[in-house]
């Protein structure tokens, strides 16, 4: 799959995001990238996707004219999963909203609870 074919299942899990959620994204891009860096991924365990920022819920007043946080997906480590087109397209959509919920202000903790590991 190449690079813009990966994209548009990213887009494809953006545009499927229910309303309330675009309502409350705020200062906020997504990209697709083709592997982490090693400042991202330090232990090398292929992740999959990452939230750079400051969640809604720890921004505070303070929080003024800062650069958008990131949502970055990576390319690669899907791909590698081996996964058919239908089952990547999932996979795709389970990153992208587990890295809005940090964005949102969820944490690894509670998403486990939730059953998103």
């Amino acid at each position: 799959m190449n690079r813009g074919q990966f994209e548009a299942l990213v887009d494809r899990a953006l545009e499927g995001l229910p309303q309330w959620v675009l309502d409350v994204l705020e200062n906020i891009i997504v990209v697709v990238e083709s592997h982490p860096t090693r400042d991202q991924d330090p232990h090398g365990d292929g992740i999959l996707g990452i939230y750079e920022g400051i969640s809604l819920h720890d921004r505070g007043v303070e929080y003024t004219m800062a650069l958008p946080d990131r949502i970055v997906i990576f390319r690669q480590p899907h791909l590698s999963l081996g996964l058919s087109e239908a089952d990547l397209e999932q996979e795709v959509r389970t990153t992208v909203l587990h890295e809005i919920a940090h964005h949102l202000g969820i944490d690894d903790d509670r998403l486990h609870e939730l059953g998103w590991d």
